[in-house]
């Protein structure tokens, strides 16, 4: 998206040399344990990149010299969403991540293929996705020790944050689909907040800014934009999950509505007749193909959806806005600029 080529290669080349230190260790701790470090290396291959993009172009546009840091900075937050993306899973019970077997599904079918009972399997894939994200979330402070100081120090503070407002989102979402939330916009728009833009967008721009030595003033712009976009991101997201495309997606659209997932979308549609004529579907793991689709026409019918979209169109242009008003570097605003756009209208 932004960085150069060659910069992400050295980023991936980090991320290759710090697994396979590891999982020569942990050969002595036994072959189980060595298979965890190889799916946690699995787990880290593939995906956009876009934590890493974001902190690199954020440190060369703002001045930044040092690119071995952060080079060092750009792998230790990919290592930080893999560790949180692994976490989710295990907390939502899936066994898939991009189309494919995740980490914790890897382990469970492990177990069932050697004939262990479904609960042991189970206990077998959670516990491996437990162990990965937190062996990931130390490495990620392993890594960051190794950045000269002071900006060492200031991204120890971000991963800190991050981790405290990124477990307060994602406790709300756990608290929101079991009920013990009141499910209201302002709630499920505080979980949106706390959840995804804290680690997705914010920190990584605030880290780029560190690792360049930013002012407490650029950092705040970065914080403040990258909080909007990570909003932006995930109201699509959330579109998407629902009316995107199965072929682009790489995953069901089925999903969110079969889990009963607490989205706006969801919240809009509250108390409308077109809703309260479907709403006993909503959660229900034996959905079907119909089912799912009177759900989706209902959220239609409801207004959810075009209120939702005007919503995502009103906080894109708020984002611009705030960029374009930013005291950030004019090649910086451009380019989050552009991404502002990209978040809102992506497919995938």
């Amino acid at each position: 998206m932004f960085a150069n080529p060659q910069t992400l290669t050295a980023v991936d080349d980090r991320l290759e040399a710090l697994l396979a230190e590891r999982i020569d260790r942990a050969e002595a701790m036994g072959p189980a344990y060595q298979r965890l470090w190889i799916r946690i290396r699995a787990a880290l291959r593939g995906g956009k990149r876009i934590r890493p993009q974001l902190l690199l172009h954020a440190h060369a546009a703002l001045g930044g010299r040092d690119e071995a840091a952060a080079v060092s900075a750009a792998a230790a937050v990919e290592l930080l969403h893999t560790a949180l993306l692994i976490h989710d899973d295990m907390l939502d019970g899936d066994l898939v991540r991009r189309g494919e077997t995740n980490l914790q599904g890897a382990f469970v079918a492990e177990a069932l293929d050697a004939e262990s009972s479904v609960e042991a399997s189970t206990a077998w894939g959670g516990a491996a996705g437990l162990l990965a994200g937190d062996l990931l979330i130390s490495a990620v402070h392993a890594v960051l020790a190794e950045i000269p100081a002071p900006a060492s120090a200031r991204l120890q503070s971000i991963v800190d944050e991050c981790l405290f407002v990124t477990a307060a989102g994602e406790f709300a979402d756990i608290g929101l689909s079991v009920g013990t939330l009141d499910p209201t916009p302002d709630e499920i728009s505080r979980m949106m907040r706390n959840k995804t833009a804290a680690y997705s967008f914010a920190a990584p721009l605030r880290a780029g800014g560190a690792v360049a030595g930013a002012d407490a003033d650029t950092c705040a712009d970065l914080d403040e934009i990258g909080g909007s976009l990570g909003f932006i991101y995930q109201l699509r997201d959330d579109l998407l999950g629902v009316f995107g495309s199965e072929e682009l997606l790489g995953k069901s659209v089925d999903g969110d509505l079969r889990e009963g997932k607490r989205t706006l979308l969801i919240a809009y549609a509250e108390g409308t007749d077109a809703w309260d004529g479907v709403r006993h579907l909503f959660g229900r793991r034996s959905l079907d193909a119909d089912d799912a689709q009177l759900m989706r026409d209902a959220l239609i019918d409801s207004g959810a959806r075009s209120r939702a979209e005007l919503l995502l169109a009103r906080r894109r242009d708020e984002c611009v806005e705030r960029i374009q008003r930013s005291s950030l570097p004019s090649r910086l605003r451009d380019e989050l600029t552009r991404l502002a756009h990209r978040c809102a209208e992506r497919e995938s």
